[in-house]
């Protein structure tokens, strides 16, 4: 089963326009550029290995370059966590593919195996550690041995370290989604969220549109559940605009509501520790259930060396922290290792 954090990102790039803004804009590539739409296919990315087990890659899709009809497949694979084994990973499931063309019949007439482009997609808050390079998860073979070991190499996308200036100056759909994951809720409201409504406006592709629409909402529950909303049952564009500016709203408050409240709760709790405790104490330690329980509810499981910085800050430090959570685009936004956007 597709973990929670993939089913949009699975909505988005089952459609041909995303995975040709993915390729041509997010990575080094630029085979795609010129391609027709209609040149690209998406594959099952079930496969069925010797032993009858069932390995599935999150996206698949094969696209026809050139005269003579050169396919080149795409893997797409979603993480949310780092992987140390993603290269030994990508190699099986590039393996697993081929061999599946081979019983397929579906080789060319050379009957040789088509290229294919590795593309890990990783929106993660801590950076990525894991080697790009199955070579470096091997052992140093003897000389002899060398020239037998395995290769496998695939591209990262890490979108956490995108660069804010160059996602601005992007005007593609791509682009304002991944703006509108990594913006606060300020300017998700007073920036994305009009040029999203231009877009919607100009889009006939109701099923693009819906899966756009889905994406946005898994990603409004992973930030604080405001409303969903429905575009295909809006006919008029200025309901629609009703209803974005009450989701953004709703995204917005959500979180100064619940810090507000936290914050308060934090008083509270601290004043009645202090009766025991003493007053810093007891305020240090509500803060610290309070900034666990917002960066949780906005990023998920904290990391270790998290935890161990909440627990061993200073009672400024927690209410720093506090403030920048309530709209910090990932952890290391919060803690200050890594600027929010201006």
């Amino acid at each position: 089963m597709p973990a929670y954090h993939d089913l949009g990102y699975r909505s988005l790039f089952a459609h041909p326009e995303l995975v040709r803004e993915l390729v041509t804009h997010f990575t080094p590539f630029t085979l795609f550029d010129d391609v027709a739409l209609s040149c690209f296919e998406p594959v099952d990315p079930v496969y069925v290995s010797e032993r009858m087990a069932a390995r599935q890659n999150d996206i698949v899709w094969r696209v026809r370059i050139g005269e003579q009809t050169l396919y080149v497949y795409i893997l797409l694979e979603f993480q949310s966590g780092v992987d140390r084994w993603m290269a030994l990973r990508m190699q099986n499931y590039v393996g697993l593919l081929c061999q599946n063309l081979i019983k397929q019949h579906q080789l060319p007439p050379s009957l040789l195996l088509p290229p294919v482009l590795p593309l890990v997609f990783y929106n993660g808050v801590p950076r990525w550690s894991a080697s790009t390079d199955l070579a470096t998860l091997l052992m140093e073979a003897p000389a002899e041995l060398a020239p037998f070991q395995p290769f496998q190499r695939y591209v990262l996308i890490d979108q956490q370290r995108m660069d804010r200036a160059v996602l601005e100056a992007n005007s593609t759909l791509l682009a304002l989604l991944f703006r509108l994951e990594l913006s606060s809720a300020s300017e998700v409201k007073n920036m994305i969220f009009p040029a999203l409504l231009t877009w919607f406006n100009d889009t006939p592709q109701e099923s693009l549109r819906r899966s756009v629409a889905q994406w946005i909402n898994h990603l409004a529950q992973r930030r604080g559940e405001p409303e969903s909303f429905a575009l295909d049952s809006v006919e008029k564009g200025a309901d629609m605009e009703r209803k974005f500016a009450t989701w953004a709203e709703e995204f917005e408050d959500i979180g100064f509501q619940k810090g507000l409240a936290l914050a308060e709760k934090a008083r509270a709790e601290g004043l009645e520790k202090g009766a025991a405790e003493g007053k810093l104490e007891g305020r240090v330690s509500a803060l610290r259930s309070v900034l666990g329980t917002l960066l949780h509810k906005r990023f998920g499981d904290l990391p270790q060396t998290a935890t161990q910085r909440i627990g061993q800050a200073t009672q400024a430090e927690l209410e720093q922290w506090v403030e920048r959570s309530l709209d910090a685009p990932g952890l290391a936004a919060v803690f200050g290792d890594d600027p929010a956007p201006a």
